[in-house]
């Protein structure tokens, strides 16, 4: 039950995002989650998408550096904390979290936090067997 992020080298300059984006706008790719870190040089741009391998060959096709990474998404209650006894799960699992994001949907009451870990089959499992429950990528991808 793995999601499908794009994640997209963006140069740190004014209208980089811009253009990105715009590329997803033309091709009619909508976003369900999306982060961006940076750096003096540039950011990597993380997205969730519903059709990550349309957005990818669309990215290539215009020349832009973007590359697919397998993620967990876990569904938890939009409560204080909640977010601390997913990764407290994981910790003390031994499962290292790479990075995170996170966000509300207009669906029901829950927050979706999206984890790049270590192992994320060990990590799902993990997180099933403390109760904590995942998203299902088709799920995701319709909101």
């Amino acid at each position: 039950m793995f999601i499908d992020q794009i994640s997209v080298f963006v140069e740190n300059k004014q209208g980089a995002l811009k253009d990105i984006l715009k590329i997803l706008a033309d091709g009619k790719i909508d976003l369900r989650a999306i982060s961006i870190a940076d750096t003096s040089d540039f950011g990597i741009l993380r997205m969730i998408v519903p059709n990550p391998d349309g957005a990818l060959e669309l990215f290539r096709s215009k020349g832009v550096t973007a590359s697919k990474t397998q993620v967990t998404g876990c569904k938890l209650s939009d409560t204080p904390g909640s977010l601390y006894h997913v990764l407290n799960t994981l910790h003390d699992a031994g499962i290292s979290v790479e990075y995170v994001y996170a966000f509300i949907t207009r669906k029901d009451e829950d927050a979706y936090v999206i984890l790049r870990v270590e192992d994320n089959d060990a990590a799902q499992k993990t997180l099933l067997a403390a109760g904590h429950s995942l998203i299902d990528p088709h799920d995701l991808y319709g909101i």
